[in-house]
């Protein structure tokens, strides 16, 4: 097993616990919980939260750590920027101080280790929590994706985001495309993709890539304001009605989505008069 994933192993979710802050901060990540809130954030400002292996490692023993008071799940980036993408040291000779060797594509676990990359990713779609990502300056390649697999995105005004991995010579391959497909649609996807562009604030509202836009001094404001109505919903009836939308959005017939609002309902009613 790979030494950073097997140094990050945590206890099964029945009983969460999450990594020790120590370990993160060497991992360039942080995480706060404050009641139902937890923030995530990505601490290399040095390297506008440039990701690496260890961060998207870090990231998914962090959601399998998750209180289960957690409802909502903010995501910043430290500094002025979201996060600049892959650090792209990890392909160079010297590679990054700390961080081990990205495996070869020849080697028969490559595709695992992708899989183990993409949990710090796939976590934050889970209908228990509602996730915000609080985007401010770069959102590049991997900090898209991150930004992208977000139930929410806010954007300060000087926001930017950029599929920029086929311009490196590489797929997005930390669940991006689904979601990008899904908001954009595929001809757009594609001009994103293969272009590289950037895409500013006011375009990206324009797209829905973004809930909210605001001035980069009232991000803060607009998060807490958005963090409250988000709080103020039935905790159950916000976890069965976001597993019902991402259904809906699956595909299926109307038909089909009918008798699942049907089931949910009479699950969630059922579960209070069990109370």
């Amino acid at each position: 097993m790979n030494s950073v994933v097997a140094s990050l192993q945590v206890p099964d979710r029945a009983v969460p616990a999450l990594p020790d802050p120590a370990d993160l901060a060497a991992r360039g990540l942080s995480v706060e919980i404050s009641d139902a809130v937890a923030t995530v954030t990505l601490s290399r400002p040095e390297r506008r939260n440039a990701m690496t292996p260890s961060m998207w490692h870090g990231l998914a023993a962090i959601g399998a750590g998750l209180p289960a008071q957690v409802r909502v799940v903010l995501v910043r980036g430290a500094g002025p920027s979201f996060c600049a993408g892959i650090d792209l040291r990890l392909f160079s000779e010297q590679g990054v101080p700390g961080e081990d060797r990205v495996p070869s594509v020849a080697d028969p676990g490559f595709e695992d280790w992708v899989a183990s990359c993409q949990a710090g990713y796939t976590w934050l779609r889970d209908p228990a929590i509602v996730s915000v990502a609080v985007v401010q300056g770069h959102a590049i390649g991997a900090g898209c994706q991150l930004a992208l697999s977000c139930d929410l995105r806010v954007l300060a005004q000087d926001a930017s985001l950029c599929m920029k991995e086929p311009a490196l010579g590489l797929v997005p391959d930390l669940t991006g495309t689904k979601p990008l497909v899904d908001i954009v649609g595929l001809p757009r996807a594609l001009e994103m993709c293969l272009t590289a562009r950037a895409v500013g604030a006011r375009e990206a509202a324009e797209l829905r890539l973004a809930e909210l836009v605001v001035p980069n001094a009232e991000l803060d404001g607009a998060v807490a304001d958005l963090v409250a109505a988000l709080l103020a919903t039935d905790a159950a009836a916000s976890r069965a009605t976001k597993a019902l939308l991402t259904q809906a959005a699956a595909g299926g017939t109307l038909a089909e989505q009918a008798a699942a609002e049907r089931r949910a309902q009479a699950r969630l009613l059922r579960s209070k008069l069990a109370q």
